[in-house]
């Protein structure tokens, strides 16, 4: 039986943006059926052709603008949102920090949850501000060129100015481009399985300056490379570090297990809320620095630690949240599953003098079960689980534990809804309003911070 929609493919319409989905896209209603039109904003009226229908949804785009909202900014380079660097660019700052709120608003509405969220904490100056880039090298017409893919599709849009990124970045990026197109290395091409060079990344730190460059390559060889390290140093004023990575496996993975030091340090150096950090390829490390130190500082103030608590950090990463809190706890025991982080949290901890911080290898899951085994109780339990949110397992043991604090360091609205309503069932509620930090200024990511209590004590 054909399907009976209100609108047809190629179909010329026009109609009132009413809202703005978690990816930035406007929506129109036509009959209650939802249309998604990039690059349109609650409360204009457009002209639109319909490209996509489905079951439930159609996808648009926008042709002409009969009337355009009041928070419109236009952008210089529509790029920016073609390959969703700026998916929220077209959108004033002020109203991107009021969008993020309702974000998580519509969602507890959703889930029936009547908590309150604060406004939006954002940057002073929302634009420039990641200390990390991750480039993909490709050959256009003959050319190598550096860039970002164009939304939803493996097509390079060559791009110099990244808007997000430190500008010190982006220049070491043309720079290093430069080098290889010289010296004519041939990018990685994902159809053949054939070429060099996958992927440029560059690290800086925001407070002491330094850069990494790390080149990510197919092949163990890298030609000519003596010639590139001493033309890349030469170009790179404030470099402190330069690293082949090997990535020999057909994956989406970005960065291979073996890494080479070409020239200078294996690490870079920098600093969080005044405690110092190696930084490796490896390391995951926040990306925008100056919202980090908010986002930190919420969480250790909302915490009310006092130094007399015992901490557990379960995705503690390289320490950044363990070792910030040790100051301000009696004991801080991190947890995380890659070894490599764990390597580097404990190396960061003997670098700051700091001693009461232990971290160990593991499933933040089964760690906890672990340590409830082991009569370990401590009194603040601080989660910043992956996109995904926590395991039911966490959950369980948390419930078992029992902190009186549970502080919840979210990058995913979606599963933190979802979180609070399993912690509520094992005792656990929102006590505060909660807190959203704009970590990723200009995209939909929204970071926020949650207190939970123990109900039953």
């Amino acid at each position: 039986m054909k399907l009976q929609l209100p609108v047809h493919k190629n179909e010329h319409r026009t109609g009132t943006v009413t809202d703005l989905t978690y990816e930035g896209n406007g929506v129109i209603k036509v009959d209650h059926y939802p249309i998604f039109i990039p690059n349109a904003l609650p409360g204009e009226t457009i002209e639109y052709v319909v490209t996509k229908v489905s079951k439930n949804f159609a996808w648009g785009r926008a042709l002409a603008w009969q009337t355009k909202s009041a928070d419109r900014v236009e952008l210089a380079d529509q790029r920016y949102l073609q390959t969703g660097i700026a998916p929220l660019g077209h959108l004033s700052y002020p109203a991107q920090l009021k969008f993020k709120q309702k974000l998580l608003v519509d969602l507890l509405a959703k889930a029936h949850l009547p908590l309150e969220v604060a406004p939006t904490l954002g940057m002073k100056t929302p634009v420039r501000y990641r200390n990390k880039a991750q480039v993909p090298v490709k050959l256009i017409r003959g050319r190598l060129e550096t860039g970002f893919y164009k939304r939803g599709s493996h097509d390079l849009v060559p791009i110099e100015d990244f808007l997000i990124q430190d500008p010190v970045i982006d220049q070491t990026i043309v720079a290093v481009r430069d080098v290889l197109r010289r010296h004519q290395i041939p990018a990685y091409d994902e159809q053949t399985g054939r070429g060099v060079i996958r992927t440029v990344m560059v690290r800086r730190g925001y407070y002491s300056h330094e850069v990494m460059v790390v080149l990510i390559t197919k092949t163990k060889h890298l030609p000519a490379q003596q010639a590139l390290t001493a033309e890349i140093v030469a170009a790179v004023p404030e470099l402190k570090s330069l690293v082949h990575n090997i990535n020999e496996k057909q994956t989406n993975k970005l960065l291979g297990d073996q890494n080479r030091v070409l020239w200078g340090q294996a690490t870079i150096n920098d600093q969080l809320l005044g405690i110092d950090f190696k930084i490796s390829p490896l390391s995951f490390y926040q990306v925008n620095p100056q919202q980090t130190e908010k986002l930190y500082q919420t969480a250790i103030e909302q915490a009310k630690l006092d130094g007399s608590q015992t901490v557990i950090d379960a995705y503690c990463g390289i320490g950044t949240i363990s070792l910030a809190v040790a100051k301000h706890a009696k004991k801080v025991y991190g947890v995380e599953i890659v070894p490599a982080a764990i390597a580097d949290a404990k190396q960061n901890a003997a670098l700051n003098g700091i001693d009461n911080a232990e971290f160990v290898v593991g499933k933040a899951e089964e760690q906890m079960a672990k340590w409830q085994a082991a009569g370990l109780k401590p009194d603040v339990l601080i989660v910043d689980p992956p996109r995904k949110g926590l395991a039911e397992s966490l959950i369980e043991a948390a419930g078992v534990m029992g902190p009186q604090k549970i502080i919840y360091v979210s990058c995913n609205p979606a599963t933190l809804v979802r979180d609070l309503q399993r912690l509520a069932a094992v005792g656990y509620q929102v006590t505060q309003p909660i807190q959203p930090v704009d970590q990723f200024p200009q995209t939909t990511h929204v970071e926020s911070v949650t207190v939970l209590e123990r109900t039953d004590k």
